[in-house]
């Protein structure tokens, strides 16, 4: 009888680190994407109407908001920018740690421009309090979804459902387009 699934624990080092990468580029491609689109959207802000009458407080929170998207989508393009360079160079395992940091710091920074955003946006709809309890809350939303519920989620060591997690259908590696151990010395 043939195996019908293989077990992430059945990679190679090799594999595991094209695979982590693989994966790590598709959620850094979907945040880069968004990133991109708000950062766009920050640079027309000076030029449009009514950007004069901002108070000299709002520009500065304007400015952690598109400093914050420019950093976020350096950070979120890094990975790309560097397999270009380090392709073939035996470097996978460490490009993956690397690339992961850069999407944790990435993020944090994507935190800081969507929070500092929203309040100068609300600050110049309603004026008051409401722009610094609504980015208050943005923030720890940000803060517990994004990174301090997967730290407790890390810490306890729980099992979750991600799909890296679920056994996979089997095929040949080649298959797959995961490359073998041999193809794998390349990266």
């Amino acid at each position: 009888m043939t195996k019908l699934h293989r077990s992430p624990i059945d990679e190679s080092p090799a594999e595991r680190s094209v695979r982590n990468f693989i994966e790590l580029l598709q959620g850094l491609r979907v945040a880069a994407t968004g990133v991109q689109v708000l950062f766009a959207f920050l640079l027309t802000v000076p030029f449009a109407h009514g950007y004069d009458r901002l108070p000299a407080k709002d520009r500065w929170l304007f400015y952690l908001a598109l400093v914050g998207a420019a950093v976020a989508s350096v950070l979120f393009i890094a990975p790309v920018a560097q397999h270009r360079i380090l392709f073939r160079q035996g470097r996978k395992e460490a490009l993956v740690r690397q690339s992961n940091l850069y999407g944790i710091v990435g993020s944090l920074a994507l935190a800081v421009s969507m929070t500092t955003g929203i309040m100068v946006v609300v600050d110049f709809m309603f004026a008051g309090r409401l722009a610094m309890v609504t980015a208050i809350g943005l923030a720890l939303l940000a803060g517990w979804l994004w990174f301090c519920k997967p730290l407790v989620i890390r810490i306890r060591g729980r099992r979750t459902a991600y799909p890296d997690e679920v056994e996979r259908v089997a095929a040949p590696p080649q298959a797959l387009g995961t490359p073998t151990e041999e193809s794998s010395r390349h990266y």
